[in-house]
């Protein structure tokens, strides 16, 4: 029961964070804006739609039980979810999933980004590992975080890229560390 609720609970998530990206990215297009990395953009929307399959198959149907870390592992996810609402605060308007480019935007560099490049990226490692630990299964986790950081090896280059040609990104950005 408590799987339901909290696997529901991230996929209703998840659906609210797309109707927020396609309100952005309409807004964003709108102004100018245009899409980097619109030929991987497919395959990272299977592996995360995949992950929640997977996930959900190896708990019910290998009937995978709540970890003994449980209350560990929630807490953690409980910050990574008060991370993920900072990262959406401080982008607004400019978070998305896809990579939207506004030329000669000026780059955001507050909340999460004050200290680290890509905070969101980091959240969605951590609740790659985090979720299906909480319910121990141990082959989504591997799995998922593999594919996730390949991903990751393609999408941080191709944004950062498009921001540095476009954007201020160079010389708000060139101190800090990267997720990557």
């Amino acid at each position: 029961m408590l799987f339901f609720i909290l696997i529901s609970f991230v996929i209703i998530q998840r659906l609210a964070e797309v109707a927020i990206a396609k309100r952005n990215e309409k807004r964003m297009l709108a102004q100018g804006a245009y899409e980097v990395g619109a030929t991987h953009y497919p395959y990272m929307v299977t592996m995360h739609v995949c992950f929640f399959i997977s996930l959900i198959v190896e708990v019910i149907f290998f009937n995978r039980s709540i970890s003994p870390l449980f209350p560990i592992f929630l807490v953690f996810f409980l910050f990574v979810q008060l991370l993920r609402v900072w990262c959406l605060a401080a982008l607004g308007s400019f978070w998305n999933t896809k990579i939207i480019i506004l030329p000669d935007a000026n780059v955001v560099k507050s909340g999460p980004y004050t200290f680290i490049r890509h905070p969101n990226y980091v959240v969605v490692c951590l609740e790659i590992i985090l979720l299906p630990l909480m319910f121990q299964a141990y082959f989504t986790a591997v799995a998922f975080t593999l594919l996730n950081l390949a991903m990751l090896s393609v999408r941080i280059p191709t944004e950062e890229k498009a921001l540095r040609e476009a954007t201020n990104y160079e010389d708000k950005f060139k101190k800090k560390i990267s997720a990557s």
